[in-house]
């Protein structure tokens, strides 16, 4: 019998390998996964205990309220998003638009509430785009003032300081963050191991701060504080934002790692940290100022207030990051028009530069740090799109194992209806900010929502417009003359968005240049609610007599659109596309706005402005520069 045992067909070299590659993931997700979460300790302990909210500086409201914090994040992080979200994932990724995929495809039968689904899917991930404008901003923000701990001479450069950090920040996106990535790991993994190793040494001073453990006393403190419970409630909420990262970046890393990381190092040292402030308030309630810098000695405040402005960097990093792949994911999906999208690392898909999204949010996050000024006025605007994405992931979530996995009902909807419950009291007790800033990111993501149903509802007008007006293809085929028309001696491309109708750039090819070329390729691009298509279904070829071919291309959202690449896997399917014989012919529609269009005459301007300034097909496309020739065509919608 052999020395080394096997267990379960696996060798101990792979094993080995296995656990080193899942170690290697968990310290990626530490530092990607877990950095917006991770700062929340820097202001969620101090908003609590604001004069807005009412909540008395006592020894049991301490208590109360730091387990409140405990158990908002067993609930709402541990048992609804690492147990139970993270498991709804679309072929191995996660975020708002792949669970809205999800939940679209299990009602497809429906289409009226897969169009709904749709929608409330948009809307969520519109709210994501204000967390990336807040979160940079009160990170950076809360970490920065720390510098008035040093000397009180420096809060007035805490806001210059700040927006010259951010605008540093959103400058170097365009390197890739490829080059510090494998540092961003490490970091925060100190942070986190600092947050608890600090909090457990004010524990040991104050261990009655551990009766907070008892879920008793956040359910006691919650109901003494009557109707302004919202008030307690929307300041707690701050030590959940970063929440739905987990789930938006488990294509990046895996279910595994992301929960390893979370019960193994973050919720402890979370955890720790939150007892700490709360027996450092016990026992010096004039620490309240700024009762996370106040939890270290002097001589240790500049150590911690560095570490804590790299971590908000990194935190920062996370969801500039997310934008940038939700708007690409958007722009595949049909809800945005396409945008210039740059690959900053050879080897990492995942890893991409839009530099549109990325001025943008500099000025969005610029804006809302000169406007708000402190991280306390910004943590009035912080919750509430949060929140409101928790509960659209809720309902999206309950499609998804009711319809799409078949669950029973009394499972399906009790656990939806749980979780409802708490959605709807953070939402409640963030929109008692409404008014103090809470309306910041709510108008922001009702503007982007009307950007992105008005080009969605535009494309299904134009092509709607387009096959009325359009030459059905097959008969056009059957009645072309072999004889009287001349025939060049190369592959034309014909990309469509209705593969049915004659491509209009054939026509103006056949009236102006009176030719067709030897081989004819009616090419449609589909992009499939699903993240990723594998190579084997990534083409469909039909012939259709007379040298013409209908070539269909299928991308998932998360796949790049490379239509050359694509096109080379025709061979197996009997069609030759030679690279360098192959000319690309693009219809480029001219929006006309009319008054009897399907649209208000409003949204028909902004949808012909947004037409008129989406980056060319051919950049998109990654179609060779000189071997597309394109063609413009006014269509009116």
């Amino acid at each position: 019998m052999s020395a080394t045992s096997v267990t379960n067909g696996e060798t101990p070299s792979a094993a080995s390998s296995e656990r080193h590659n899942l170690a290697a993931l968990t310290l990626a997700a530490i530092g990607v996964v877990y950095g917006d979460i991770g700062t929340s300790p820097l202001y969620t302990v101090k908003e609590i205990f604001a004069p807005a909210t009412g909540v008395p500086l006592d020894v049991q409201s301490i208590v109360g309220a730091v387990s409140a914090i405990f158990w908002a994040l067993m609930l709402v992080v541990t048992l609804k998003y690492v147990i139970l979200i993270l498991r709804a994932d679309n072929r191995g990724e996660g975020g708002g638009l792949a669970l809205t995929a999800l939940a679209a495809h299990a009602v497809r039968s429906r289409p009226a509430l897969r169009h709904a689904l749709l929608m409330l899917g948009v809307f969520g991930a519109t709210l994501f785009y204000g967390d990336s404008v807040i979160t940079p901003a009160i990170s950076v923000l809360g970490a920065m003032e720390g510098l008035e701990l040093l000397t009180p001479t420096l809060k007035e450069y805490v806001v210059p300081i700040t927006v010259a950090i951010l605008t540093a920040l959103f400058v170097v996106q365009r390197l890739g963050t490829g080059f510090v990535g494998r540092f961003f790991g490490p970091i925060i993994v100190l942070w986190f191991v600092t947050l608890g190793a600090i909090g457990a040494l004010h524990i040991a001073r104050q261990p009655a701060i551990l009766a907070a453990l008892n879920p008793l006393h956040a359910w006691l403190f919650l109901v003494e504080r009557g109707w302004h419970v919202f008030a307690a409630v929307g300041a707690i909420v701050l030590a959940l934002t970063g929440a739905e990262a987990l789930y938006a970046d488990m294509g990046h890393f895996g279910r595994r790692p992301i929960q390893f990381a979370w019960t193994g190092l973050v919720l402890p040292g979370l955890a720790l940290n939150y007892l700490g402030q709360g027996a450092l308030l016990i026992g010096d309630p004039s620490a309240l100022e700024n009762p996370f810098y106040r939890l270290f000695p002097e001589a240790w405040v500049l150590p911690a207030l560095i570490l804590a402005t790299l971590a908000a960097i990194i935190a920062s990093q996370a969801v500039i990051s997310g934008a940038y792949s939700m708007t690409k994911q958007a722009i595949q999906l049909g809800f945005l028009p396409r945008m210039a999208i740059r690959h900053t690392s050879a080897r990492e898909m995942g890893q991409i530069y839009m530099p549109a999204v990325n001025w943008v949010l500099l000025a969005g996050v610029v804006a809302a740090v000169l406007a708000f000024g402190s991280s306390s006025a910004l943590a009035a605007a912080y919750g509430i799109a949060v929140t409101l994405t928790m509960m659209v992931t809720t309902v999206l979530a309950y499609f998804v194992v009711r319809e799409g996995w078949r669950l029973p009902a009394p499972v399906a909807i009790g656990a939806t209806v749980f979780f409802l419950a708490v959605d709807a009291a953070l939402v409640a007790g963030c929109a008692v900010k409404f008014l103090d800033g809470g309306w910041f990111p709510l108008v922001l993501g009702l503007l982007l929502f009307v950007v992105m149903s008005t080009w969605a509802r535009g494309r299904a007008l134009l092509l709607q417009s387009v096959r009325q007006d359009g030459i059905e293809l097959q008969p056009f085929i059957e009645s072309l003359d072999p004889r009287s028309t001349h025939r060049a001696q190369r592959t034309a491309v014909y990309p469509v968005s209705d593969p049915a109708t004659v491509p209009r750039a054939l026509l103006h090819n056949l009236k102006h240049n009176q030719v067709l070329h030897e081989r004819n390729v009616i090419l449609t691009v589909v992009f499939r609610e699903v993240p990723w298509v594998p190579m084997e279904e990534r083409v469909e070829v039909e012939s259709l007599g007379r040298s013409f071919w209908r070539v269909t291309l299928n991308f998932g959202f998360m796949n790049t659109p490379d239509v050359p690449k694509a096109l080379a896997l025709t061979d197996s399917h009997g069609l030759h596309i030679p690279t360098f014989e192959t000319t690309y012919f693009l219809s480029r529609e001219n929006v006309v706005p009319t008054s009897d269009g399907g649209m208000a005459d409003w949204r028909e301007r902004l949808f012909a402005t947004m037409s008129r300034n989406a980056i060319g097909a051919d950049e998109f496309f990654r179609l060779p520069g000189n071997a597309v020739v394109e063609l413009g065509t006014r269509v009116q919608i």
